[in-house]
């Protein structure tokens, strides 16, 4: 397989990426796809040059950067793999970081490793021997094959041929999933400190297909915003992102059904005055579902998730900050 790791002029470190390659369409999916011998960087930050408003933004599902050994292990091709993402997230909210926001981005893809599960969400039944107890093996999301370690792609493949060992488990916590939690979690202090409240908006893609019979009569949704039904944030983050975004034309769902996953809940605490609020954008708005296209609109959608960022940074710190 041609190895596009470091063909495509990307400039990768870890305070900092230029992606040269960014606006271009290839012709062949994988082609944007990064695959190498062993896993790299965990994650990017993108940092402005002065962080200004008190906002994290956090990409955990947009990485692309697949092992060749990953690929090998799995029954599937790249291009099944790559459906998995949240495609091209990453980009659409990169041009908010010149309002003075920071970035992380995970270079890791979510069909290797999912950091928006607990750390040991895994499925018994993908191992080759037991796991240990402290394993959390019944939750919904593992029931489903969508564990910290996915069994399933989006479509309901299985993405293995064979079992894996647990040791394989620990070893990608240790390389991925710790050091991007690591850098979530130092990126909300700094910007606590510096502003007495944090503000991270969780970013995510949905397909445009699935919503719940419930949802039926509401035709397609253009995004989801999720507070984990009212304790992840304060109710001012949810409204204005609402008001904003239907301010544009936009179809808006709360919570249904996407509330929000590990990150919201473990990382919201607005009475500590760190808010968190999932973002969830339906794909079909800025890319071809099945051959990884990106449309035109992705560039208005950019600029729109950006006047978005500006309008949260802008509520009130009175209302945000710690106890309020």
């Amino acid at each position: 397989m041609e190895n596009f790791h470091n063909g495509i002029g990307w400039r990768v470190g870890h305070d900092s990426v230029t992606p040269q390659a960014m606006t271009k369409t290839p012709s062949n999916p994988s082609a944007d796809s990064r695959v190498a011998d062993t896993v790299g960087n965990a994650f990017l930050i993108h940092r402005p040059a002065d962080q200004r408003l008190p906002v994290v933004l956090a990409s955990p599902h947009s990485g692309r950067d697949y092992t060749g050994d990953f690929i090998a292990r799995s029954r599937l091709d790249p291009l099944a793999l790559r459906r998995s993402e949240d495609g091209y997230v990453d980009e659409i909210f990169q041009d908010s970081v010149a309002l003075g926001v920071p970035m992380l981005a995970a270079c890791f893809p979510r069909a290797f490793l999912d950091p928006n599960r607990e750390p040991f969400e895994l499925d018994p039944g993908m191992f080759d021997s037991p796991l240990p107890s402290y394993v959390n093996a019944r939750s919904p999301r593992v029931v489903a094959g969508l564990g910290t370690i996915p069994r399933i792609v989006a479509s309901g493949e299985e993405i293995y041929a064979g079992r894996l060992r647990f040791a394989e488990a620990q070893a990608r916590l240790d390389r991925c999933y710790y050091p991007y939690h690591a850098a979530l979690r130092g990126l909300i202090d700094a910007t606590f400190a510096r502003f007495g409240y944090c503000i991270l908006l969780d970013c995510h893609s949905m397909p445009s297909i699935g919503l719940p019979p419930e949802l039926a009569d509401v035709g397609s949704l253009d995004a989801v915003l999720g507070d984990c039904f009212g304790s992840a944030c304060a109710p001012q983050v949810i409204q204005a992102a609402e008001s904003s975004l239907t301010g544009m034309g936009y179809m808006v769902g709360r919570n249904v059904p996407y509330a929000g996953g590990y990150t919201t809940r473990h990382y919201g605490r607005p009475v500590d005055g760190v808010h968190v609020l999932q973002i969830e954008l339906n794909r079909s708005l800025y890319m071809e579902e099945l051959s990884l296209r990106r449309l035109p609109y992705l560039a208005v959608l950019a600029g729109h998730m950006r006047r978005l960022v500006g309008t949260i940074a802008a509520l009130s710190p009175a209302q945000l900050r710690p106890g309020k």
